[in-house]
């Protein structure tokens, strides 16, 4: 029997990837990246990486993420250097083109899908709540800026 969670979660992706199409057509169009490569350069958005983080980071593998960070750097959107403690390693970072890319697709807008327009003002506080929690549960990201306040 399948657990409640693994059910939400499917609902919670399905609603996500059944309605990003036309963020992500922009984000291609804007940057002239395949999506892929964006989420190479976006996984560089906290910090320089090894390549090996850099794939884990974007669901990638190994020979894939070469290829992607290869792509970036001929376009002078990341830098790659020997890491000092590993010198068969590389450490990746945006350059400042790279940075400027991110922001730039950063600017497009994203609204919520139509779906959202069922929820009420203290439905979606409760829903940004609990995707705080998760989010923070995981270790990833803040849902909110530190300047926002969830009412």
């Amino acid at each position: 029997m399948s657990d409640r969670r693994d059910d939400v979660w499917q609902v919670m992706a399905s609603l996500v990837h059944s309605n990003r199409d036309t963020w992500r057509r922009a984000v291609i169009e804007r940057s002239g990246l395949p999506f892929s490569r964006f989420r190479v350069l976006s996984r560089l958005d906290d910090g320089p990486r090894s390549v090996k983080a850099l794939a884990a980071a974007a669901t990638l593998d190994a020979p894939a993420t070469t290829v992607a960070v290869n792509d970036l750097a001929e376009r002078g959107l990341v830098d790659r250097k020997v890491d000092p403690g590993n010198r068969r390693s590389k450490i990746v970072s945006l350059t400042g083109a790279g940075r400027e890319l991110l922001d730039s697709i950063r600017a497009i807008g994203d609204p919520a899908p139509s779906a959202f327009e069922v929820l009420s003002d203290d439905e979606l506080s409760t829903l940004a709540g609990l995707l705080e929690k998760l989010s923070q549960g995981s270790g990833g990201r803040s849902t909110r800026n530190e300047n926002e306040r969830v009412t």
